[in-house]
């Protein structure tokens, strides 16, 4: 008995060591003609494999990249794409830069840094109002998140004016707006007045 362990590494275990040596003998075939057939069919059988795949883009692409895999790129056929280059198998991908900017309240992220500091370039008016409005509903939503407690519209306001640099606050025309907003997006409650009024005349 052969166990698995001693034979031969399968390059892509995902397709199993039936279709492993189905490659390996597509290799000994002569007639090139032939040798492409084969190809052709293997391909086929390795679409069956994964039916859930064959609406994904690039799928039949993908399945001659792992066929010239599986062959060690010694398969001798035409190609119907433009195969993956066995270079190009072990490269890696350049690292990305990671920001190392500090961010002072980790609960309040990168973004509202970068939004506050673009608001006190605002000139003074609506547009700047709402958008302080904007920042400091934003900056209770983050800090709820965080701190399962009640949110004090002072603790906001302080925040918001030690990220600006006293530039920012919330008077009592954002405070307002911040309200309205608020009121907007909450989901209003059934009125059974009506249904209620329906049943007491019946």
């Amino acid at each position: 008995m052969h166990y698995n362990t001693q034979q031969k590494r399968l390059p892509l275990p995902e397709y199993g060591r039936s279709i492993q040596n189905m490659v390996d003998f597509a290799l000994t075939i002569e007639d090139r003609a032939e040798r492409q057939r084969c190809a052709n069919t293997i391909i086929n059988i390795m679409g069956n494999m994964f039916p859930h795949l064959r609406d994904v883009p690039d799928f039949k692409h993908k399945l001659w990249d792992h066929l010239a895999i599986m062959s060690d790129f010694k398969l001798d056929i035409t190609y119907p794409y433009e195969i993956v280059q066995k270079d190009n198998l072990n490269s890696k991908p350049e690292k990305i830069p990671y920001p190392s900017t500090k961010i002072r309240y980790r609960h309040y992220g990168r973004t509202l840094e970068v939004l506050i500091k673009k608001a006190c370039e605002y000139p003074e008016g609506d547009e700047k109002n709402n958008l302080v409005a904007l920042i400091g509903n934003h900056m209770k939503k983050d800090f709820m998140a965080w701190n399962k407690d009640t949110v004090d519209d002072n603790k906001i306001n302080d925040d918001l004016m030690e990220y600006s640099g006293g530039k920012l606050q919330l008077n009592e025309t954002i405070l307002r707006l911040m309200d309205a907003r608020l009121a907007a997006i909450r989901p209003q409650r059934p009125n059974n007045n009506h249904r209620y009024n329906n049943q007491k005349r019946r």
